[in-house]
């Protein structure tokens, strides 16, 4: 069984968040691995970034993340980064790493992702530069994510995104900012890559599970909605029958 303890949308600001701290430490009992799905800090400053490493100090199994929108306010990104890694933390952005757990490889591709919206209710790449500009990088952040996740050769896969892929985990948000919070590329990005689960963060007010079109499990993992310091997941290891035969 591969554990993976999961949380997005901590925010941390210019101080400690001790409690997040507390029920972090408790993480080697519970979880083989931590995945951070983006909103790490509240602006984007690497003030904030240092407490939150102060913060993740104590975690003693893998943290791989993605950043959010509020990652990259105070266009400090480059610096929020280098904090992260230097803590030990693997930042993802359409791309992918693997982490040994016991005799099975748990794979993750991470992307922040974008808007646009979703089928039937989404902007296109038409009219002005900037709505094209718009719907271009969300593309491209999808391609990427893609690729990631088609690069990976492991026994798990994991998608980890900030923005959403689904409409499903956005239901309770008001449907005037869906196209603010996800969208539907992402979605066929993870369907045409291959995971075994798509886990993001970014609505506060969302509902937590969904699947994508071609059934792949979503849980909306943002703090202020799962009331907690993260959740479980568990993943069944292959067996070395289907192993051998992959």
């Amino acid at each position: 069984m591969i554990r993976v303890a999961a949380v997005g949308d901590v925010h941390v600001g210019e101080e400690v968040d001790e409690g997040l701290r507390r029920d972090l430490a408790t993480l080697g009992e519970c979880a083989d691995v931590l995945l951070l799905a983006g909103d790490l800090t509240r602006h984007g400053t690497v003030a904030e970034t240092r407490c939150l490493t102060a913060v993740l100090d104590t975690v003693d199994v893998p943290i791989v993340a993605v950043l959010g929108n509020h990652d990259h306010h105070s266009d400090e990104v480059d610096g929020v980064v280098s904090e992260l890694e230097g803590a030990g933390v693997e930042v993802l952005e359409g791309t992918s790493t693997t982490v040994e757990v016991g005799a099975a490889t748990l794979g993750i591709a991470g992307a922040k992702g974008f808007g646009g919206g979703f089928v039937g209710a989404s902007a296109s790449e038409f009219g002005e530069p900037e709505m094209k500009s718009f719907v271009r990088h969300t593309r491209d952040v999808a391609d990427r994510l893609r690729s990631a996740l088609q690069d990976l050769r492991a026994d798990r896969r994991i998608a980890l995104l900030h923005y959403s892929p689904i409409e499903d985990t956005l239901h309770g948000e008001r449907l005037e900012i869906y196209p603010f919070l996800g969208s539907y590329l992402l979605a066929e990005a993870v369907d045409q890559g291959g995971a075994d689960l798509v886990l993001h963060g970014h609505a506060h007010a969302g509902s937590e599970r969904g699947v994508t079109p071609g059934g792949i499990r979503v849980r909306n993992v943002a703090r202020p909605l799962i009331q907690r310091s993260f959740r479980l997941f568990e993943l069944d290891e292959p067996s070395p029958a289907a192993s051998a035969a992959s």
